[in-house]
């Protein structure tokens, strides 16, 4: 049975494919399109899951949409009509896009199936949106029985919801309704610090170990109203985001001594003492509901999605902390994991499918994206005269780690594409974590995005103990941990106008990714999902004594993880990047021709 996921139409769309309850393929429309956070219909991505699948023409069971349109748009109504007139802007913005395109969904999906030559689809059918959050978390999970916490910005009406998962089957317990947030509380400030609302989010958290929290009880005397249960109501007095264009209003801005912050303008204390602040009310919010999911579900065990279960900061505390002997967190909790939970929901929920319960998730280390075989990218590079080395299994590996050992900068690009926000080594730039130096060559050098941005760890699994104070796996980098007390070494006090060398500071013997407060946000690497990028780690391990590298994902700021070996090139040779590995081949920079920006790089290779 082949049922197709799709998430579209907000940000980060997606498309994704289960056979017979086994997720075979996902992947995001921004990789195909290079549009960041791209919410157009996942075409792409659509075409590519089919593709992967080797699904034939009329072979589609079922298409299901993670949310329901029309329940969506009553809710843009009825706030319109409520704050009226002055929500009549965005009213007036958002109608248009309604009528044309979001209230036709399954149109437009039996179009593109047409399109994409798989012909007609048995249904279309629509989950709620936190109802796919929920399926994306417990249905890919290892646990037979989970409490699940769902915590986004809003669906069509729920922002946060309690389940109970129970082997194929999820309930929902409770509910909390827009206007009421925390994902718009916290994108409020994300907007206030001059961040992009949708994408800036993880930057506001990275930025708030530099402050201090003398908001918190700013936010908490006036913003929100926080029970012993996580539930909350926010003063509505102080947002703009139901009637106007804009997240905060002008009270806010007296609140918190003046106008937001003008993007790419100097950060100032203000702005890290906001980050602190909000940071702190949120992991205090999300501690109070995992407390209450463990006493209404009684379940020692549980499941996170939605965008606000991205905030690693607040998963480490959840699990250093709460009432849960095990954690499980869906690697694309926000939208486009809307995508598998819609399909999962169907598979379980609907079809009365099975589990498979090994002791291991559903979703196959991430890795669930577009190949390149090493025949076809040799081909490439021939084409167009690149110079490369082909080096077998083993000496790749170690050639690779070799590398890293003597300062360079390697771009890694392998196997299948990840699904979800991070680059867990198949798109991903390393670095040597023991370089003092290399955090501010990867920001300034290879990412060109902010300096106070923390990079994160790679360890082998079975030795994370040695590097950091975790005892459970984090192979999705959606957990943060302190670096091992042993590890520490003596840091003085800077002034915070000189934020780069507060930055730049050696805090550790891996000064490359330890922030501020001695935390690292850290990917486990196992030999069982991602053997190449072990063998790597291993072999540097064994040159160097230290299992842990950088791991940043191959991109540049404003642009998508890449996806294509001809994405890949680009990246690499519009950076300051030493060395790029595609598949078994080794490209050096200085052994290439000339980049010309108009060249035919752009030719891209058949999905393996």
């Amino acid at each position: 049975m082949n049922i197709l996921g799709i998430s579209a139409y907000y940000h980060d769309s997606a498309a994704c494919l289960l056979q017979d309850g086994r997720l075979v393929a996902a992947a995001q429309e921004e990789r195909f399109t290079r549009r960041k956070h791209d919410a157009a219909f996942p075409r792409h991505a659509l075409r590519y899951c089919l593709a992967e699948g080797g699904v034939s023409r009329d072979a589609v069971d079922a298409v299901v949409f993670y949310d329901k349109p029309v329940t969506k748009f009553v809710r843009i109504l009825k706030t319109a009509f409520a704050v009226a007139p002055r929500g009549l802007p965005t009213f007036v913005q958002a109608v248009p896009t309604w009528m044309r395109r979001k209230l036709w969904i399954p149109a437009e999906i039996a179009t593109e199936l047409d399109r994409a030559g798989a012909g007609r689809c048995g249904r279309v059918l629509f989950t709620e949106h936190h109802e796919a959050h929920a399926a994306s978390a417990f249905f890919a999970s290892p646990f037979e029985n989970a409490a699940i916490l769902t915590l986004d910005g809003v669906g069509e009406w729920a922002t946060s919801s309690l389940s109970a998962g129970r082997g194929n089957r999820l309930r929902l317990l409770e509910e909390i309704h827009f206007p009421h947030s925390l994902g718009l509380l916290y994108s409020a400030f994300t907007y206030f610090c001059g961040f992009r609302v949708n994408s800036g989010e993880y930057k506001l958290m990275g930025l708030a170990p530099y402050g201090e929290p003398r908001y918190e009880h700013t936010i908490r005397e006036h913003l929100i109203d926080l029970r012993e249960d996580g539930s909350f109501r926010l003063n509505l007095d102080y947002f703009d985001y139901l009637g106007g264009l804009r997240m905060t209003n002008a009270r806010f801005a007296d609140l918190f001594d003046g106008p937001p912050r003008t993007a790419e303008s100097a950060l100032t204390r203000r702005e890290c003492d906001l980050a602190r602040s909000i940071q702190a009310v949120t992991e205090d919010a999300v501690l109070r509901m995992a407390r209450h999911a463990h006493r209404a579900t009684g379940d020692r065990r549980l499941c996170l999605a939605g965008g606000v279960a991205l905030n690693c900061v607040a998963n480490g505390r959840v699990l250093r902390e709460g009432p849960f002997d095990e954690l499980w967190i869906q690697p694309a909790a926000g939208d486009a994991g809307g995508a598998v939970g819609a399909a999962l929901h169907a598979w379980h929920q609907l079809e009365g499918g099975d589990r498979v319960l090994d002791g291991q998730d559903r979703m196959a280390g991430a890795y669930l994206g577009p190949a390149f075989s090493d025949a076809d990218i040799a081909a490439w590079l021939d084409a167009r005269d690149y110079s490369y080395t082909t080096l077998g299994a083993g000496e790749l590996e170690r050639d690779a780690a070799r590398r890293i050992a003597a300062g360079e900068v390697v771009g890694l690009f392998q196997g299948r594409m990840e699904f979800g926000p991070r680059a867990l080594g198949n798109r991903s730039i390393v670095g040597d974590a023991r370089s003092p130096r290399m955090q501010s060559v990867l920001n300034l050098k290879i990412k060109y995005r902010e300096s106070f941005r923390p990079f994160a760890p790679s360890v082998l699994a079975e030795r994370a103990h040695e590097c950091f104070d975790l005892d459970a796996p984090s192979p999705y980098m959606l957990l943060t941990a302190p670096v091992a007390r042993e590890r520490w070494t003596e840091t003085k006090d800077e002034p915070f106008d000189d934020i780069i060398a507060t930055v730049n500071q050696v805090r550790s013997d891996i000064p490359a990714v330890t922030h501020v407060d001695q935390s690292a946000r850290i990917q486990t690497v196992h030999a069982e999902t991602n053997p190449r990028y072990h063998r790597i780690i291993s072999e540097f391990a064994e040159l160097t004594g230290c299992p842990t590298v950088i791991n940043t994902s191959f991109n540049v700021r404003g642009e998508p993880i890449v996806c294509t070996p001809s994405d890949a090139y680009r990246c690499f040779m519009r950076t300051e990047m030493d060395t790029l590995v595609l598949g078994n081949h080794v490209l050096e920079k200085s052994a290439q021709p000339a980049w010309n920006e108009d060249g035919d790089w752009r030719d891209d290779l058949p999905l393996d």
